[in-house]
């Protein structure tokens, strides 16, 4: 089996711009293409887990999404780096289109993705990291079984802690967040705080 980072897209991977589809508005975050080039060196795959409410709500189509993604991974590429899976969830409780209203297992902070995922590529969950900007990221990763790393850069605004939503570390930035996976999977001592 094989060990994953299981990576959130909006203000985790790309700067956020809230239900954009649109390339020319895409960045990554800084360091996130080195980064993730270190981790997939470190053996780690590299999958993308992202609610997709947009599309729930009418404001652009989910076929649109195929072009994000590839656009993403072009940036990636030039850093070195690419994802081995896309994985986002098109619905929402509260969706304009009633086709997208549904209470699903997919959407963070529910696990479904990242089980989907993990089933698809033969992923060891322990062995597995969820990185996110936000705690409805860190119990994602919790729920699922993965070790999980707040990205704190301020994109958390509600803060309600308790065993699901608490991440094993923080990192105010993406070289941080990548030497806390790197040395943790070399000698893994829990509940260090960088």
């Amino acid at each position: 089996m094989k060990k994953a980072i299981f990576i959130d897209k909006d203000g985790t991977l790309i700067h956020d711009e809230p239900y954009n589809v649109n390339p020319e508005k895409i960045a990554l975050e800084p360091f996130a293409g080195e980064s993730l080039r270190r981790l997939r060196e470190a053996g780690f795959a590299l999958i993308l887990v992202s609610n997709q409410a947009g599309v729930a709500h009418g404001y652009f189509r989910e076929i649109m999404l195929v072009g994000v993604f590839n656009y993403i991974n072009s940036l990636l590429r030039d850093e070195g780096a690419w994802l081995d899976g896309c994985y986002y969830c098109p619905h929402h409780p509260e969706a304009a289109l009633k086709q997208y209203r549904v209470n699903c297992e997919c959407r963070k902070p529910n696990a479904g993705m990242i089980l989907g995922a993990a089933k698809d590529h033969n992923i060891h969950l322990p062995s597995s990291w969820m990185i996110g900007d936000i705690l409805n990221d860190i119990e994602a990763g919790n729920r699922a079984g993965c070790k999980t790393v707040l990205l704190d850069n301020g994109n958390e605004t509600e803060w309600r802690l308790d065993a699901n939503r608490t991440p094993l570390y923080r990192a105010d930035s993406w070289p941080v967040a990548t030497d806390i996976i790197i040395e943790h999977s070399k000698n893994p001592v829990y509940g260090l705080t960088y």
